[in-house]
């Protein structure tokens, strides 16, 4: 038994789509960033020196 595909199929106009699951994984990817950077700013440069920058204007030495 074959399935038969429905003679006519809907399309969608302009104004009738919607895009939520591509707002959904932008909101998504935004929040990813925003606890990456907050990560990035407690471990890495509350009550410490930046790593980089110190380096750099040290020489290296410690």
């Amino acid at each position: 038994m074959a399935l038969e595909e429905p003679q006519q199929k809907r399309q969608l106009g302009h104004d009738e789509f919607d895009p939520v699951g591509t707002l959904a994984l932008i909101g998504l990817y935004f929040l990813v960033l925003v606890a990456m950077w907050l990560f990035m700013y407690f471990v890495e440069f509350l009550g410490n020196d930046p790593t980089v920058v110190g380096t750099l204007v040290t020489g290296g030495a410690i």
